[in-house]
């Protein structure tokens, strides 16, 4: 009879266990809310959150275990899903990536991934258009190691987020050394003190044509840009403040599309007609101007623009003062023209 009761307890303890959770909870908590919802996103997945007024959210996700993005209005943070975590979250978005922060079973992870990300702002915040290419190797190759010495240390983290951690890591530093990599053979074709490449007769926005040569007797702010841009639009009102500060600095801001038929169904009407539409919307400033023959323009192909925005800086002799200059976003622009003036 012992022995049949302690079987039955035991059976009964087996029926009353909890079983594993076939789903995430994730809720918490965003102070300066931009939008009314956030968004859980990984390729072929997508789950919308409303966020309540005071900033809360709560709900549940059938995921796959992997990595996911979390957006909030414009800014995004990468989290760690897995069925059966419970995951709460705070954020300030007026300080997004040094405030996320998660509680709660698994949060382990998502915290690693945080403090990555910031470890990597850190590492990629200094100023790398000074070094040549053995330079940049070396600096690359630091932050590599750096990088990997902090996912070496982690404890208790997933290895699906170890591993995925450490080819982030290569993908990075790929990037980042093929891009400066450009810059410096870019700047060895076209040095500083070189002659600059030309335009002639390009259309005006207010009307007629504009070459460089109108230029010359100023110094010449270049933004290479295309209506479809992005990352171009993002710049257009620092880009704006800019002008509006050094106005009076015998400083032309050019703004140069480089929108085509190929990028507008075909058409150079339509094409030109969407330049104009975005010039007037945005009531863009200073010389706004359209390369005939967009990325095919000449003056593109002799700067080896190959992505934009591009940014280029000339002398008021019509020499190159820099062939990829900084951004307008860039506090480093400002520093530049204010040594020029």
């Amino acid at each position: 009879m012992k022995k049949i009761a302690l079987a039955t307890l035991a059976v009964l303890m087996f029926a009353c266990a909890e079983e594993p959770k076939d789903y995430v909870t994730f809720s918490g908590i965003i102070t300066n809310t931009n939008s009314n919802s956030i968004q859980i996103r990984k390729r072929g997945y997508t789950k919308k959150i409303q966020v309540n007024e005071d900033g809360t959210f709560s709900d549940t996700l059938k995921v796959d275990a992997g990595l996911y993005s979390m957006y909030n209005g414009s800014e995004r943070t990468t989290i760690f899903l897995k069925n059966g975590y419970e995951i709460n979250m705070t954020i300030d978005t007026e300080q997004f990536d040094e405030t996320v922060s998660y509680t709660g079973p698994g949060s382990e992870n998502s915290n690693f991934l945080a403090k990555k990300s910031l470890l990597e702002e850190k590492l990629l915040e200094g100023d790398f258009d000074g070094l040549n290419q053995a330079g940049l190797n070396t600096k690359m190759n630091n932050i590599a190691n750096k990088l990997n010495e902090y996912i070496d240390s982690a404890k208790d983290i997933d290895t699906m987020v170890i591993n995925s951690s450490k080819e982030d890591v290569k993908g990075l530093v790929k990037s980042y050394k093929s891009y400066y990599s450009g810059l410096i053979a870019l700047r060895r074709a076209l040095p500083k003190g070189a002659p600059s490449p030309s335009f002639a007769d390009y259309e005006n926005y207010a009307g007629g044509t504009t070459s460089l040569e109108d230029l010359k007797g100023k110094y010449v702010y270049i933004d290479v840009w295309a209506t479809w841009c992005g990352p171009c639009k993002v710049e257009i009102p620092y880009l704006k403040e800019i002008e509006a500060d050094y106005h009076d600095n015998e400083i032309a801001f050019v703004s140069m599309s480089i929108d085509d038929d190929k990028t507008h169904k075909g058409s150079w009407e339509q094409a030109n007609k969407d330049w104009r539409a975005m010039v007037a919307d945005k009531e863009l400033r200073g010389i706004q101007i359209m390369a005939p023959k967009g990325w095919q323009s000449q003056f593109i192909k002799d700067y080896r623009i190959k992505g934009i925005p591009r940014f280029i800086l000339i002398d008021k002799q019509g020499n190159i003062i820099d062939a990829s200059a900084p951004r307008p976003s860039n506090p480093k622009l400002r520093e530049v023209l204010d040594g020029l003036i």
